[in-house]
């Protein structure tokens, strides 16, 4: 259980240090850049990251069948699921090269008529790196995958905390000496790389993981297949939400719009990243428990006690985001970058319910019964996808969100919701209830907030630092004595209270 809350930990200050990071080297990145080469390897990164979706899940399948094999103690079965891995993610990188081949020789086709020719000679050196990246990425890939199913969350995160300090202290100095995009690529591919090889490393001299390449389990394969497939689904409606608005901003409206809707994207992935740091953990977990047959009403409390968490955490960043996120973005990003705040929250609103719910997915995931929300999912961004084109040609970056936003209510809120609690079984009303009565110190602090914005209508980085400090005090106080329960104060507390006692202990030893 200590991997586990210390995964979650180390999770939490893993989006700290990415949310100073982002703070301090975004608006120093764009202003170095400018907002046209910014858009450009934005364009280039969304474009070329569709090589993804050739992971088909599997990651996913690593981490559901070797804790599986470890709830069973069954190592040579592990074993041989290790080595069954490594051939299909290798087969994967040879796949991937070749299609990145046919990216690379249609980049002309698809973006000549909005990309300089600069632009596109850069485009194309990008292209090459970033499949190399990926094709060495997907074999190496299964370590990681490896670790995460024996719950070594701590070495996961600290090389994750490493890796996104490493990144801006080579690139600074790079930036500033004129070199552009071409070299961002350059720098994460080389970080990313070797931090797959550093988790080479580990599983082999740390968790002694072994691979066998004995006969091919058919029988095997075949149900991690139909597991693995509709994760691949998930993996595709992801990158429709999230990519695919700067694919066709890129090919009707040209750089300058990529890298304003670039901006609302990595804001809105940062808040995907705070809810998905805890769920992220509990999939070896949930699956021993649907193992041990755990009934509904266990996997109900579940959903509703990390639910609740996550909405805390949720409302917090949400909240705030809606009140002082026009003056962060400004003072930020540049002025030019005014219009990513309303593109931002016409996105954020609407994500917040599936990501407070997302163990429901976790659940779904440890069951294997991901075919219907699937489904719907590619169903519903097949659809977005047909109503952002004509949609981005007359409204451009808000008429992609105004799409995404309808999408996401339709799918990931009002039917997902029912099959929860009509086919899985989860206790659904109990779960709002639950939500519905921790609202009334987040509608409080928002009124308190306007009030806020009201007197102190300067913008300035120190006036809206002091009005985030006060947002943040009354937050804290309101949820505290109207919103938690015992639990969640207790959850909150145990650091506080462990490092009390550790320096009680200290204290004592030295008297000693």
């Amino acid at each position: 259980m200590n991997q586990v809350k210390t995964g979650v930990l180390l999770s939490y200050v893993s989006i700290f240090m990415t949310i100073i990071i982002t703070l301090l080297y975004t608006p120093i990145m764009l202003r170095l850049l400018g907002q046209s080469e910014y858009g450009l390897y934005s364009l280039i990164g969304s474009v070329v990251g569709y090589l993804s979706i050739l992971d088909l899940g599997l990651g996913n399948a690593i981490v559901r069948y070797t804790a599986r094999n470890r709830a069973l103690g069954d190592k040579d079965a592990e074993s041989n699921l290790n080595g069954m891995f490594l051939v299909l993610y290798s087969f994967i990188g040879v796949l991937t090269v070749i299609l990145g081949a046919v990216l690379y020789f249609h980049i002309n086709v698809m973006f000549g008529a909005t990309l300089t020719v600069l632009e596109m000679e850069k485009a194309k050196i990008m292209v090459i790196l970033l499949i190399l990246n990926f094709a060495v990425s997907f074999p190496l890939g299964v370590f990681g995958s490896i670790m995460q199913a024996h719950e070594r969350f701590i070495f996961v995160r600290l090389i994750g905390i490493l890796r996104s300090i490493l990144n801006p202290c080579i690139m600074l100095p790079l930036l500033f000496y004129g070199y552009g995009s071409v070299s961002m690529v350059v720098v994460n591919t080389v970080l990313n790389i070797s931090c797959l090889l550093v988790n080479v490393v580990y599983c082999f001299k740390i968790l002694n993981t072994r691979i066998y390449f004995k006969k091919f389990d058919v029988i095997l394969f075949k149900e991690i297949v139909g597991y693995s497939f509709f994760i691949f689904l998930n993996v595709i409606v992801d990158k429709v939400y999230w990519s695919t608005g700067q694919f066709i901003l890129g090919i009707v409206s040209g750089t300058v719009m990529v890298a304003i809707y670039s901006i609302a994207i990595q804001l809105n992935n940062m808040y995907i990243l705070v809810s998905n740091s805890i769920s992220g953990v509990l999939l070896p977990r949930i699956t021993m428990m649907v193992a041990n047959h755990a009934s509904d009403e266990e996997l109900s409390q579940m959903m509703i006690k990390i639910g609740r968490v996550q909405y805390v955490i949720m409302a917090y960043f949400l909240g705030g985001f809606v009140l002082f996120g026009q003056t962060f973005i400004s003072l930020w990003a540049g002025p030019n970058y005014d219009d990513a705040y309303y593109i931002l929250l016409i996105i954020i609103i609407p994500i917040t319910i599936p990501l407070i719910q997302n163990v429901g997915i976790t659940i779904l995931q440890a069951q294997n019964r991901n075919a219907f929300r699937s489904v719907v999912y590619l169903s519903i961004a097949i659809l977005n996808v047909l109503v952002s084109i004509p949609l981005a040609k007359v409204w451009g970056g808000f008429g992609c969100a105004v799409a995404t936003c309808a999408s996401l209510l339709i799918g990931n809120v009002v039917i997902i919701n029912i099959y929860y609690y009509r086919q899985i079984g989860l206790n659904i009303p109990l779960f709002w209830k639950n939500i519905a009565r921790m609202s009334m110190p987040v509608v409080m602090s928002l009124l308190c907030g306007y009030g806020i914005n009201h007197f102190i209508v300067q913008d300035s980085l120190l006036l809206l630092a002091g009005k985030i400090v006060i947002f943040s005090i009354i937050y804290s106080c309101l949820m505290w004595l109207f919103g938690l329960n015992s639990y969640e104060k207790d959850l909150f507390l145990s650091p506080v209270k462990k490092i009390f006692i550790k320096c009680e202990a200290r204290r004592g030893a030295s008297y000693d």
